[in-house]
């Protein structure tokens, strides 16, 4: 791993992938603790602090540029994939759109009790099976975001906490030590 891989997404590097969030209008658009680009930026900055690589924490920083199942402000159409590729380079979009495309209600019930986890994509309607690496970096995006999503809000915190907690518990093995340690210590005593 090389010092890139742990940047902040406030330095340099990254300043063309915040350059793009703004013209998508990403600090405009609402989002619990301020502006979805304000959301965005924390969960990278999570990704960066538990030790991911800089294609995870660029996929954490565009995480819901195609919407995602719990939030529905696109800043791209799926037809514009290629713009993103250009911004932050193949995998981080290809894991972007993972994150996006994944049906929760019937991926997550799987994660951690199915020996190969199946996903629903919600956008194609179709299962597959991601490389256990894709799996991992989806986890820990999933982490980092609720995370930040729940200390912004308080109510979503208290309804969904708990099962993401248990979704994450089952998971923990995939997930860096330092994301499940956040969670375990936010969530672990309320179990």
């Amino acid at each position: 791993m090389t010092p890139a891989d742990h940047r902040s997404p406030s330095t340099p590097a990254w300043s063309h992938v915040e350059e793009f969030l703004r013209a998508h209008d990403a600090d405009r658009i609402p989002h619990p603790g301020g502006t979805l680009l304000e959301h965005l930026t924390r969960v990278a900055a999570l990704l960066a602090e538990w030790g991911t690589d800089s294609a995870v924490q660029a996929a954490g920083l565009c995480h819901a540029a195609y919407s995602t199942d719990g939030f529905d402000g696109a800043l791209l159409a799926l037809d514009e994939r290629g713009t993103l590729v250009d911004v932050v380079g193949e995998r981080a979009e290809a894991l972007v759109y993972l994150y996006a495309s994944c049906g929760r209600t019937a991926v997550y019930p799987r994660l951690g009790r199915d020996e190969v986890p199946l996903f629903h994509d919600r956008f194609t309607g179709r299962d597959h099976t991601p490389p256990e690496e894709d799996l991992r970096a989806f986890l820990a995006i999933t982490a980092a975001n609720e995370l930040d999503v729940f200390t912004h809000n308080a109510e979503l915190a208290d309804r969904y906490g708990p099962v993401l907690y248990e979704l994450l518990s089952r998971n923990r093995e995939l997930l860096p030590a330092a994301a499940w340690q956040a969670w375990h210590d936010k969530y672990g005593q309320s179990i």
